[in-house]
């Protein structure tokens, strides 16, 4: 199989469940139980680094590949549709949220009386209980967003999700790509995409997730409306799809060639 294919797929996979763990903030006000969800977002991201761990090396074997045959310049559409496999990885998930709302609920739920997630897992899919889970299957409706509004929402941290979002989806891609440009240097510009990510993980730490956590408390402890956090659900999923699809295209280029202006900064410092 085309490598750029299984690449695609992880990546598409990552931002899947990226974006159905987002969901768990409403599953957690529904239930009362916001610690025991947000336990279920941490085993469910093990499908996402797994998928990372399996991805790195078929993304090293490319840019090293392309480095020998002379084809770095067909990295760069290369790379930019695995950009797009991580919008539809998002649109996807976006579309399914309604359908894991329901799930992680019932499942939480099932959690209180089987108390351990093997159990749990293999409950779900004993064949008429799996038959109940596609039952719940259900798929957003205007319906569904009745209700979301912005008012008594801060709106700064959503904007800083949608550019939060847009650079995570590219960080690494920018510094291997970085490393095609200047192969006798790849390794230095491999190990600098923490330039690119740790600005998009400054702003999740410090401005995203404690404002969307805050308003998720408050609606556990009824000083807020459910509605208020399905808001900041649909805002947070609706920044995944638009970053990955409009921002990180167009951030890739100039965050590539960021990488490299350090890489050549820092290849400087050594041989002075």
């Amino acid at each position: 199989m085309n490598p750029l294919i299984v690449v695609c797929v992880f990546t598409g996979l990552i931002h899947f469940t990226e974006t159905l763990s987002s969901s768990m903030r409403l599953t957690g006000v529904r239930t009362k139980r916001l610690a025991l969800s947000l336990s279920f977002v941490n085993a469910s991201l093990l499908i996402s680094r797994m998928s990372n761990m399996l991805q790195a090396p078929l993304l090293g074997g490319m840019v090293d590949t392309a480095i020998l045959q002379n084809t770095v310049s067909m990295l760069w559409g290369n790379f930019r549709i695995i950009i797009f496999a991580a919008f539809i990885g998002n649109s996807i998930g976006a579309i399914l949220t309604p359908f894991a709302v329901a799930v992680f609920t019932r499942a939480i739920n099932k959690f209180e009386q089987l108390g351990s997630v093997p159990r749990l897992i293999l409950y779900g899919f004993y064949p008429p209980n799996l038959i109940k889970v596609f039952k719940l299957f259900r798929l957003p409706t205007v319906n569904s967003l009745k209700g979301i509004s912005l008012k008594g929402i801060p709106t700064l941290f959503l904007w800083l999700n949608l550019f939060m979002v847009s650079i995570y989806a590219i960080g690494v891609l920018c510094s291997l790509m970085a490393g095609a440009l200047i192969p006798t240097y790849r390794v230095t510009a491999t190990q600098l995409s923490g330039i690119v990510n740790g600005i998009a993980t400054i702003l999740f730490t410090l401005m995203v997730d404690p404002i969307a956590a805050h308003i998720t408390d408050q609606a556990v402890h009824g000083k807020r409306k459910e509605s208020d956090v399905r808001t900041v659900v649909f805002y947070i999923i609706l920044g995944r799809v638009v970053g990955t699809l409009i921002l990180s295209q167009l951030f890739f280029f100039p965050g590539t060639h960021y990488i490299k202006m350090v890489t050549l900064w820092v290849k400087g410092a050594f041989l002075q």
